[in-house]
């Protein structure tokens, strides 16, 4: 399979290893890219910035000026440019559609490897938390390698993991996170935003703790946008099982389609709204889509922040 086919969940089912899905991500999805926010990156160094008069020259990319006629200095693995928090609801309701291999946990998982993998790339710091009905996992940011070998394993365990009737407590847990960053950072939140414990003036307060904190947010709506928003299913009896709860209803889908779209629709339009009131960058993830919809909002964000 050759890296521009690879930008798709679809498209990596046969890989094994988190780490090479998240390169085969990354690199399939920016290729291609004629001009993008994708500054700094490269395989062999950090990044490059300008040189400013009365610098030391033993960083200067010589090379880069005899091409160039431009004094560039190469950033090295101690230079930390961005802090960074990537989030992951790992509540039951992520690991729909059950029984397939493109469920919205996994796609946030490829997703947040893939994110990582870039980070590491320009010497980011990066932390992981991880949620269902309590906080499951949380790091504080750091961008040394034995730190994101770390990140990646807990990620290879989500991965792996089980999450059967694991209610969402997104609201306090991302109280808790807001409390817990100490520095200012972006946080990057994958999420369906389906909080089985509270209503949405608890989750949208959460959302507004971490805008309080001076943190930069951007939450990624991860779906499966043709069933869960447009409810697009045959007209035929279905049995419907709450992943968290385990209840089951049985109905036809042509019966409930316009009222559950109309409230499907409805939560959504009042995260964004929320969302847009709070500074809060708000990315619709459908699943079936390519990661260009989650490699350029962060590129962009991360543009704007540094």
């Amino acid at each position: 399979m050759s890296v521009t086919s690879i930008q798709k969940l679809e498209d990596l089912h046969r890989l094994d290893n988190l780490e090479l899905i998240a390169r085969q991500a990354v690199e399939g999805s920016i290729i291609g890219l004629h001009k993008s926010p994708y500054h700094g990156f490269s395989v062999e160094f950090a990044e490059h910035r300008l040189y400013n008069a009365g610098e030391s020259v033993k960083d200067i990319d010589w090379k880069v000026y005899a091409r160039s006629d431009k004094m560039f200095v190469k950033k090295f693995e101690e230079e930390t440019n961005l802090r960074c928090q990537l989030v992951i609801d790992a509540s039951s309701s992520m690991y729909y559609p059950a029984g397939v291999t493109n469920t919205k946990i996994r796609f946030s998982i490829v997703c947040a490897a893939a994110l990582m993998y870039l980070m590491r790339k320009q010497r980011d710091a990066t932390g992981l938390s991880i949620f269902s009905d309590k906080i499951d996992v949380h790091t504080k940011a750091r961008s040394t390698q034995v730190h994101h070998k770390l990140l990646m394993t807990h990620l290879e365990q989500l991965l792996a993991a089980d999450a059967k009737n694991k209610k969402t407590a997104a609201s306090n847990s991302i109280h808790q996170i807001a409390d817990s960053i100490s520095r200012r950072s972006l946080v990057i939140i994958f999420s369906d935003m389906m909080d089985s414990t509270h209503a949405n003036a608890e989750l949208f307060s959460a959302l507004q703790h971490l805008r309080y904190a001076k943190h930069e947010v951007v939450l990624f709506h991860v779906t499966d946008k043709k069933s869960e928003l447009e409810f697009e299913f045959e007209n035929r009896p279905y049995v419907f099982i709450d992943l968290e709860t385990g209840e089951k209803v049985k109905l036809r889908a042509s019966d409930v389609r316009e009222h559950y779209t109309k409230q499907a629709h409805q939560h959504k339009k009042d995260l964004m709204l929320k969302c847009g009131q709070n500074k809060i960058d708000f990315v619709e993830a459908d699943i079936a889509e390519n990661f260009l919809q989650i490699l350029v909002p962060y590129l962009t964000k991360r543009a704007k922040m540094l």
